[in-house]
């Protein structure tokens, strides 16, 4: 078995813990294998492994494996970067599901450049959980009129939320406080849009560092790259910039 695939079965098995000591099912929770900058056959090993949610940052990076591996029946690809409104027709093309979702105009864009022939593209509202200035994402108290908006948009799926919480130092009491605050918040704020909003079904926050507290707090999505696909090397990182 490869680095890739053991990296693999490892995450797959500390979901699979998570959701026992959660009481949950291990189907409630989607594993997103954040694949940016990895190349395609990364992605084949992972697919071969059973994985079929695959999520990229970088637009064109994304969009060069979305065609690559249009042979892989069943694969679904994620954007889960920031979205600029002159690159929504790409997203609204080549992906099926948009997670960073907190602005209207993008939303309209990608509604009318959503092909006809293709279903409704999913989207996340990216919500803003620790009210952080530097941070996207839409604030607590905007949400529900957002998701209205959203919903008059016919091309367009809406399908919950996610968040990129604050960074916190987990090895300290008070961090891990503060995080399990800021999930609790997001899972009190997906069941208050579900009332309304009876299709959506996905909470997506938790990472590598924090994917049992976030699963404990009700997360159905945990977004997973470096833990799988290993470190980005500089020659990569060059590329992301340039």
């Amino acid at each position: 078995m490869s680095t890739l695939q053991h990296r693999y079965q490892a995450i797959r098995h500390r979901i699979r813990q998570a959701c026992e000591q959660a009481n949950r099912n291990e189907d409630e929770v989607r594993l997103l294998a954040v694949s940016k900058t990895k190349p395609a056959d990364m992605v084949q090993t992972c697919y071969a492994q059973g994985q079929r949610s695959f999520g990229e940052n970088y637009l064109q990076d994304g969009i060069e494996k979305v065609e690559s591996l249009q042979n892989l029946q069943g694969i679904e690809w994620h954007f889960i970067g920031p979205l600029q409104s002159n690159k929504t027709r790409a997203v609204a093309t080549h992906f099926h599901w948009l997670e960073t979702l907190d602005r209207i105009k993008i939303a309209r864009r990608l509604d009318e450049q959503r092909p006809p022939e293709l279903p409704p593209l999913n989207v996340l509202i990216q919500v803003n959980i620790s009210g952080e200035e530097q941070k996207a994402g839409v604030a607590l108290d905007q949400v529900s009129d957002f998701a209205d908006e959203i919903q008059r948009l016919e091309r367009l799926n809406l399908r919950g939320l996610m968040c990129i919480p604050e960074a916190v130092d987990l090895q300290s009491p008070a961090g891990v406080t503060t995080l399990k605050q800021q999930f609790d918040q997001m899972k009190q704020l997906f069941d208050q849009l579900r009332l309304t909003c009876p299709q959506v079904d996905t909470l997506s926050m938790g990472m590598s560092a924090d994917l049992e507290l976030a699963i404990a707090a009700g997360s159905t999505e945990v977004r997973i790259g470096t833990d799988i696909f290993g470190a980005r090397s500089p020659r990569q990182e060059q590329r992301d910039t340039s």
